[in-house]
């Protein structure tokens, strides 16, 4: 083995870079928003508290290696089962419920509100990963029916904070199951199992929404579905027809990412009011200011990202380490698209926030929390002399 490397040399300098700049944007862009929202407070500070948090929790996070975080593994996604489960049973002075649903723990004495299902999606990846290696370590002979077991092993780890948040919130639903498809693609299962399960769930996805558009009354009368609930999926299709009701947020955004034009309107100058911009629709506030210019450069700040992150994942020899990066990258990847494309009409509404840019403190410090598993692997990484990595990975 090599010498090690010095302190300085093994930080990852260029993500922190990258996390200052994506700090930069948002303090920005919040600024701006919080000018015309409807609550009291500056949350540009608030942000920034919750980055100096953040940058606690990568700082504790790195201190554990690779070894380590993988044998804690299930307390931690222990901890996030039981959290989340403690939603349904807590009373309203622990967890308060917003629209009809229980998400966040109370804040105690001045500290912020705690939405533990930001955190479980990485205790999630840490437990998809811990499956692959421990079942691939055990599998001496790679068959259909040795792939169809991690596909059930997989897929039982996966339906336990499915099953706990689905009802609740939809899209950390999507996200979950964003990652739990990132992950069964690397994972070496063979395409012979995974294509008829997608091409499935994709049929069965396309029916649903057959359904909501041209057959409501169906799912009212046979899966009981109010009709006021597809009030958004009517809003995503046509916010013009609705914007007095689901579609004032999607109509708004259009028009204020529209009016931006090329360059933008220049800071603080916006005109279009959208509620809540300062969180789920903050890249409404960046395409009307910057305009293309500056939204394209917020593009191209998260594909630096993912790709910073697709580097670390070919860099690092413990395949733990490898399925790890595959499981931020679906789960930051999955977030961009959705929160972009909802705010521009290319998909339905869902209230998943912008990485990073978005305000709020959960999910700021989960995704922190998943940055500082990235600077764990550059800062503990051995490098070996005539190393030879092909073992940690399987053929699908």
């Amino acid at each position: 083995m090599n010498p090690k490397k010095k302190v300085a040399d093994r930080f990852d300098w260029t993500l922190c870079l990258i996390l200052f700049l994506f700090c930069l944007v948002s303090c920005a862009a919040i600024y701006s928003g919080q000018t015309t929202a409807q609550y009291p407070g500056n949350f540009v500070v608030q942000q920034v508290v919750y980055y100096i948090i953040g940058a606690g929790i990568i700082a504790g996070v790195m201190y554990f290696d690779t070894e380590q975080i993988r044998r804690i593994t299930w307390i931690l996604f222990g901890i996030g089962t039981a959290l989340q489960a403690g939603l349904f049973i807590a009373p309203e002075s622990i967890a308060y419920e917003v629209k009809g649903a229980k998400l966040w723990y109370n804040g105690i004495e001045g500290l912020p509100s705690i939405q533990p299902s930001e955190f479980f999606k990485v205790f999630l990846i840490l437990a998809l990963s811990k499956v692959i290696v421990d079942h691939t370590a055990k599998t001496a002979n790679k068959t259909l029916k040795t792939d169809f077991i991690l596909l059930i092993k997989l897929g039982l780890v996966t339906c336990v904070p499915l099953g706990l948040i689905i009802v609740e919130d939809l899209g950390t639903a999507l996200v979950i199951i964003a990652i739990f498809t990132g992950i069964i693609l690397v994972s070496g299962i063979s395409w012979k199992i995974i294509f008829p399960i997608y091409g499935f769930g994709a049929a069965f996805g396309g029916g649903i929404l057959y359904l909501v558009i041209w057959a409501p009354e169906f799912l009212e009368k046979y899966f009981e579905i109010d009709a006021y609930k597809l009030g958004r999926i009517y809003a995503w299709l046509d916010p013009y027809t609705h914007r007095q009701g689901d579609g004032l947020q999607l109509y708004n955004s259009l028009h204020a990412i529209g009016s931006g034009l090329l360059s933008g309107k220049g800071f603080t100058d916006r005109q279009v009011y959208i509620p809540d911009v300062h969180t789920d629709f903050i890249f409404s506030v960046i395409g009307e200011e910057y305009g293309f210019l500056g939204a394209s450069l917020v593009i191209c700040l998260f594909f630096v990202l993912i790709y910073h992150l697709t580097r670390t994942a070919l860099a690092v020899s413990d395949p733990f380490n490898t399925y790890v990066c595959v499981g931020v990258i679906s789960m930051i990847t999955f977030h961009v698209f959705q929160n972009i494309g909802m705010t521009i009409q290319v998909l339905p509404i869902t209230g998943i926030p912008l990485p990073f840019i978005s305000y709020g403190g959960s999910s700021l410090m989960g995704n922190m929390l998943a940055m500082g598993l990235i600077f764990s692997m550059r800062y503990h990484q051995r490098s070996y002399m005539f190393s030879d990595s092909s073992k940690y990975f399987r053929a699908s």
